[in-house]
């Protein structure tokens, strides 16, 4: 059995920022409702969903985070954005498929205060899972 990388949000991040960030940036955070892989319960996570060359995807940019192993057992769940809701089926992206996805998210979120640094602390794109979205 693998080690499980991820890092783990500060608690600022965590407990604050977290329930915040969706209210104030609407356009860039959603929030990604899906079913907990052992309880069976809905969880609700902020998630910044990259589109990219006509498609959308989810990136786990801190690591196997739980939201990606609860979708990756589910490969369901529920995207909410600015009111709107769509429930959504997802597909893992290979891991010879994920450079050009990470490189695109660096870009189009490297303004968030840490997306930068935990890409640089986890190089490695198998660390990072990533789901291709499908409605």
């Amino acid at each position: 059995m693998t080690a499980r990388v991820y890092l783990k949000p500060p608690w600022m991040q965590r407990h604050i920022a977290n329930r915040l960030v969706p209210l104030f940036q609407r356009s860039m955070i959603s929030r990604l409702t899906v079913k907990g892989r052992r309880s069976g319960r809905e969880r609700t996570f902020p998630v910044a969903v990259l589109k990219h060359e006509g498609e959308r995807y989810l990136v786990s940019y801190r690591g196997l985070s739980d939201w990606a192993l609860n979708l990756r057992a589910t490969s369901e769940g529920r995207l909410t954005n600015r009111g709107r809701a769509e429930d959504i089926t997802v597909e893992e992206v290979p891991e010879a498929d994920r450079p050009p996805l990470l490189a695109a998210y660096r870009e189009r979120y490297n303004g968030m205060p840490t997306v930068a640094g935990v890409l640089d602390a986890l190089p490695n794109p198998a660390d990072h899972p990533v789901f291709r979205i499908h409605t």
